[in-house]
């Protein structure tokens, strides 16, 4: 996969200096950034292409497709589906309380990931100054094999011995898991593998060029396979949020 990374930079490299001329409402780019956190480091180049609208063509709205990796040591990753983690009252909870209380924890001493993502950006121009957010809505994730250790007051899952099958607790258990292959935005918990959120700020150098800085809240998941007997679950997420730091190469503006 870093191959693949480094070959689409070079080829968004080459479309920089063989551009053509364009009308003014569209915009497009390429951003190659890094974002970093405790423990956590995420690089990642994106494509964009916006319209803009407005006096002086002030907005633009359109759409990014972004390839990025994801580095992270000593990470806790949470039970995720979200009908384990929303919240339940009255008749509900007494009726399903495994649902209320169960929240397990896979701790890793190491993830990494790497994912391509199609999804939205919108932002406002003022003068050299662009002012922006992008969200990743789907897309497809790949990684290695890691193991985390499983941390369940009441989970549980069945191992098939000579003699039959056993259930044993999976409080302390070493468990292999791997990122989930699709990603979807589906609102709140309710999402689904590794997507990205962020806004920036964007400073015209010249008309080659423009640095970037801003904040991403990136998700993560991992995919057991071990399953969870007692709530019937193998999916596990981490949410964070990092700074970064870029270069935007305009192709058109």
């Amino acid at each position: 996969m870093k191959q693949s990374f480094f070959a689409l930079f070079f080829l968004l490299s080459i479309q920089l200096h063989a551009q053509s001329p364009v009308s003014s409402r569209i915009a497009a780019g390429a951003d190659a950034q890094v974002a970093f956190g405790k423990g956590t480091i995420a690089p990642s180049i994106s494509y964009y292409q916006l319209l803009n609208v407005g006096p002086n063509n002030m907005f633009s709205f359109g759409w990014t497709t972004r390839l990025g990796t994801f580095y992270g040591n000593n990470l806790n990753y949470i039970t995720a589906p979200a009908r384990l983690t929303r919240g339940k009252t009255g008749l509900e909870a007494l009726s399903a309380p495994l649902l209320v209380a169960n929240i397990d924890t896979m701790q890793f001493k190491r993830v990494s990931l790497t994912s391509l993502n199609f999804g939205v950006r919108a932002q406002v121009t003022v003068g050299i100054v662009q002012i922006g957010a992008s969200a990743d809505i789907f897309g497809v994730a790949f990684s290695r094999n890691r193991r985390g250790l499983y941390r369940s007051t009441n989970g549980q899952f069945i191992q098939e011995t000579t003699l039959g099958n056993d259930t044993i607790p999976l409080q302390g258990a070493s468990v292999a898991a791997v990122a989930p292959r699709f990603n979807a935005r589906l609102l709140g918990d309710n999402n689904s593998g590794t997507l990205a959120t962020e806004i920036f700020v964007r400073v015209k150098i010249n008309q080659r060029l423009s640095a970037k800085a801003g904040y991403q809240w990136m998700m993560t998941e991992m995919r057991a396979f071990t399953v969870n007997v007692t709530d019937n679950n193998d999916r596990f997420r981490n949410r964070m949020g990092m700074p970064y730091i870029g270069l935007t190469f305009p192709f058109f503006h």
